[in-house]
């Protein structure tokens, strides 16, 4: 099941949570409002779902139920082209990035695997949702594109073992982890390279662990100005996801709502000759099978 957060374009400072419904979506803070689903309280993000025990379980389920009803919904669809969706994560705690974790970037940059994952921090102010611009920092001049599956906690993890990894993740969707290379390249790690404002877009929506289990065997695609650049598939993680859960869950508590990006394929602009940056006017699609596309133009700092 996907949902997503969303803002009607008359009331754009007020934002609800709906969910994929048939070819169109369906308001899912109004149903709890007016009681047609049942549930703790109000929310009005995907956060604030995932704050309640199973709260995404528990709408998932009524959600199934009222499909096989015959009680009025009219009322609460809308078309996605009618709203604004916005990140379905905002505030996470914790952001975490995880480094050379591609068989094939590895290759192409001509990198050993790592032995363990490669762990590195990001920060929620980079995050902005589909169709917001990236901007290009006056600091950089070669700011480069990164797809990636970003894997969203549901319960807090500590020691859990790779065997019980995937009870502890609410669901999936896709994140942008933009990268200022010369920067990265001069630091020597990623930290400043990937914490501008507006280098971790992030969406359209989080689809359930229900329906993407552990997310292995997913196409995944970046398009620069319509032209394929990355392109692979999450079979080749050289870490899965539940390895990464584990792995992380060893050296810190994950908080519901953390995300971790779980790294990008080959492809990306540095390594190409010659090398390929983002700049003012571009626009970066990337999708993710069984989650969605997410799109992004690219414009200069003002």
């Amino acid at each position: 099941m996907k949902f997503m957060n969303f803002s009607r374009k008359s009331t754009p400072s007020v934002v609800g949570i709906g969910c994929a419904f048939s070819n169109t979506c369906f308001d899912i803070t109004k149903a709890i409002e007016d009681d047609l689903l049942e549930f703790p309280r109000a929310v009005s993000t995907i956060e604030e779902v995932l704050q309640v025990k199973d709260g995404l379980k528990l709408l998932e389920e009524q959600f199934r139920e009222l499909e096989r009803s015959s009680s009025p919904i009219q009322g609460y669809r809308f078309n996605a082209s009618d709203v604004t969706v916005h990140a379905p994560i905002t505030r996470p705690q914790k952001l975490i990035g995880i480094g050379l974790n591609y068989k094939d970037h590895a290759e192409e940059i001509k990198a050993q695997p790592p032995k363990q994952p490669l762990l590195f921090g990001m920060y929620a102010n980079a995050i902005i949702g589909p169709d917001e611009p990236i901007v290009i920092p006056p600091m950089s001049r070669q700011v480069d594109y990164e797809a990636e599956l970003g894997v969203v906690i549901g319960r807090r993890a500590r020691h859990v073992p790779v065997e019980t990894a995937l009870d502890y993740i609410a669901g999936y969707t896709i994140v942008h982890d933009v990268s200022a290379r010369d920067l990265q390249f001069s630091d020597g790690q990623w930290l400043r390279a990937k914490s501008f404002d507006t280098f971790a877009p992030m969406g359209p929506c989080l689809v359930t662990r229900a329906t993407l289990g552990d997310a292995d065997g997913l196409t995944i695609e970046l398009r620069l100005n319509g032209k394929t650049m990355q392109k692979s598939n999450t079979r080749n993680l050289i870490f899965k996801v539940p390895d990464l859960v584990s792995y992380i869950s060893q050296v810190m508590t994950l908080e519901v709502g953390d995300v971790i990006a779980t790294g990008t394929p080959g492809g990306v602009g540095f390594a190409r000759t010659p090398p390929v940056f983002m700049k003012p006017g571009d626009v970066v699609e990337i999708d993710i099978e069984g989650i969605g596309t997410l799109r992004n133009s690219v414009v200069a700092s003002d």
